[in-house]
């Protein structure tokens, strides 16, 4: 399930990185909530629209961004959340609610992404990423979709993700969120399995952090 959620204009400029505010508005609209971002089984996209003047982003003609899950409950928690208190930050609100259910999907869907793709791991105490022109990348995140899908109760469906590398536009993004700096790429990802388990990955989002922002696919 997604919710495409449409904001009024900002009244304030938004910082470049603005993420861990919209994640504050989700987790307000959630209430208290058992929801972490280890292994998020939920997608956070970005805000669209956004114009730089030089110092943020304003969103003059306001925004839209979506939140997905197969969780109904987290859906429907969002929702009223969102009723009782529409406000995001930046003099933003939410003006307008759209529910879609998953789309159908074939057994090998090409998706675009709303979000970078974040891959990370800890080796030897430290913090590696990995881009989609790394030989690893296919198999992380194919590894952490398979890991949600176990999580979910869904692990006896098949599927496998990749980079689209006859895509030549790939560009990696800094992104820090509260304080910690996060290399991510934009790379278009194939998806091959199961429809359940395509439908799944386009509710939850690939590759790591999926709950605060990344790898959110349209």
């Amino acid at each position: 399930m997604r919710i495409y959620l449409k904001t009024t204009p900002n009244r304030e400029t938004a910082p470049y990185n603005y993420q861990q505010y919209l994640v504050g508005a989700l987790h307000k609209w959630l209430g208290e909530n058992e929801v972490h971002d280890g292994l998020s089984l939920y997608s956070l996209s970005w805000l669209t629209g956004g114009q730089a003047n030089g110092s943020g982003l304003n969103f003059p003609k306001g925004s839209t961004f979506f939140i997905s899950s197969p969780s109904t409950d987290l859906v429907k928690r969002v929702i009223t959340g969102v009723r009782a208190d529409p406000e995001i930050n930046f003099g933003m609100e939410v003006r307008e609610v759209i529910l879609q259910k998953p789309p159908e999907f074939r057994e090998t869907e090409r998706f675009l992404l709303n979000s970078p793709v974040l891959i990370k791991r800890m080796i030897d105490k430290n913090v590696k990423f990995f881009y989609p022109f790394d030989e690893e990348a296919d198999f992380l995140i194919t590894e952490t979709l398979r890991n949600k899908l176990k999580a979910a109760s869904l692990g006896e469906l098949p599927v496998t993700a990749r980079f689209d590398r006859s895509y030549r536009n790939v560009k990696t993004k800094l992104v820090t969120y509260k304080g910690i700096k996060n290399k991510a790429a934009f790379c278009p990802v194939i998806l091959e399995g199961a429809p359940q388990a395509i439908g799944f990955a386009w509710e939850v989002g690939i590759g790591n952090s999926t709950g605060i922002g990344f790898g959110a696919l349209k």
